[in-house]
């Protein structure tokens, strides 16, 4: 009779879910989130732009996390499984709050200003070029919010959300085989202490010859093969 599939409740499902979520998530934060338009006495105006990962320090981050969890899920038993898709869920959830602020709220100029003057400074000190950084004189024009791709991680960030719900909640059963590995070494061990105490039971013999133990041997050893 040929043994019933494993039942593996939602966790191939979430598992692809965390999978297509940190890419999601990923892509996101290689994107340009903001459109900065500036101004420089010096070198005239221009146009920056400040990527995901530049905004949301975090995402790069929670991305690789996303993927380390979808694999975890398939390769854990039942209750670690359930554990970390809901610590992946979690993360995923505050992961998402960065890219909603911006959506709702804005940029603040001030922090945008920090990110692309950053290193400026030190730069100018040492009587190098500043890689790109702005100049701390310059003046902010405008921001403009990339909608889409702050949008972009919302979405991965909540596909991360669901699937590491799903897995949570419906982690499924551990395979047969590690259940029936357990179930006998247990019956192994039960059996070994059975011959110690009573070695004459012949219940007890016919026990341990059942689960290939040789009843004669102290230490419970399987039964030969040579006759």
């Amino acid at each position: 009779m040929t043994e019933q599939s494993v039942d593996r409740g939602l966790t191939r499902p979430g598992a692809a879910g965390l999978g297509i979520s940190a890419a999601l998530v990923a892509l996101a934060a290689r994107a340009p989130w903001l459109e900065v338009s500036y101004f420089d006495d010096r070198v005239g105006g221009g146009v920056r732009e400040v990527t995901g990962a530049q905004w949301s320090t975090e995402a790069l981050a929670v991305a690789l996390l996303l993927v380390a969890g979808g694999v975890a899920t398939l390769a854990l038993r039942r209750l670690p499984r359930r554990i970390v898709a809901a610590v992946v869920a979690v993360a995923a959830a505050f992961a998402a709050l960065s890219p909603l602020g911006l959506i709702a709220r804005g940029a603040d100029v001030e922090r945008v200003r920090a990110l692309l003057t950053a290193g400026a400074g030190e730069a100018q000190s040492a009587g190098r070029g500043a890689d790109n950084a702005l100049s701390p004189l310059a003046q902010i024009v405008s921001v403009d919010v990339n909608v889409g791709y702050a949008a972009l991680a919302v979405v991965g960030c909540a596909v991360a959300v669901a699937s590491g719900l799903a897995v949570a909640l419906r982690p499924g059963s551990d395979s047969r085989r590690v259940n029936k590995y357990e179930k006998e070494s247990v019956r192994r061990e039960k059996i070994g202490a059975d011959l110690e105490d009573d070695p004459d039971s012949g219940r007890v013999m016919w026990d341990a010859i059942d689960a290939d133990i040789d009843p004669t041997d102290p230490q419970g050893g399987p039964i030969s093969a040579e006759r």
